[in-house]
């Protein structure tokens, strides 16, 4: 992935558009929603929210943790099974943003919401 952010940071120099791109690296389920603030924040979520991630490198269930905030509130983690290139690029000082994707009414916590994550080049 590092590559193909190198070559794309390369055709805008390039081609002289200097502009700021993000790109989708990641769209996946809000991991833990039924054990923090999402529940109670509920009605106040949007499509489109900004959503703050932080690293937990010291998190001792996963040393590769990345906590989602909204507004200042925890909501849950980004997968464990996916969030290896994101801590990598958190870790190196990376620009990255998230932004809640999609908002459902389910029973399963795993499924009421989609979050996306794009590295900012």
């Amino acid at each position: 992935m590092r590559l193909l952010l190198i070559s794309l940071i390369a055709l805008i120099i390039a081609t002289g558009h200097a502009q700021t791109i993000k790109m989708l690296v990641q769209s996946s389920p809000l991991a833990g929603f039924q054990y923090y603030a999402g529940k109670v924040r509920w009605e106040e979520m949007k499509v489109g929210d900004a959503l703050t991630l932080v690293r937990e490198p010291d998190n001792r269930h996963d040393p590769r943790a990345i906590r989602v905030e909204w507004r200042g509130e925890k909501l849950g983690y980004l997968p464990r099974a996916e969030n290896r290139s994101v801590a990598e690029e958190l870790d190196r000082g990376g620009r990255v943003e998230a932004r809640i994707a999609a908002l459902r009414e389910d029973p399963n916590p795993w499924k009421r919401v989609l979050i996306e994550v794009f590295v900012v080049l």
